[in-house]
């Protein structure tokens, strides 16, 4: 199944907790506890707990994370190959 297309039939919320379960799933195999990852990032333990647990976090603190775990290009590259839609869109994009 084509990953790109199951977010289109998922809700934000569950694209946000499929998120943290993706980083709780390589922290663990990584064998990082959430104390460590918390000193790594210097995002706080109680604010890891919580992304885990329902995937609220800030932007800037998911960075943090990612860049923690080795996983800041996978953040950074995040839209990088996004198509237009439309010609409109690419004619906009031209001005």
């Amino acid at each position: 199944m084509n990953t790109n297309f199951s977010f289109l039939s998922k809700t934000p919320g569950e694209i946000q907790k499929l998120v943290a379960e993706r980083i709780r799933t390589i922290r663990r195999r990584r064998k990082i506890s959430q104390k460590r990852l918390s000193e790594l990032s210097g995002v706080s333990l109680g604010s890891v707990k919580r992304f885990e647990q329902c995937g609220e976090i800030s932007f800037l603190s998911l960075i943090k994370i990612a860049t923690a775990m080795g996983l800041k290009d996978e953040v950074e590259h995040l839209f990088e190959d996004v198509a237009p839609l439309s010609i409109e869109e690419i004619i906009r994009g031209q001005d």
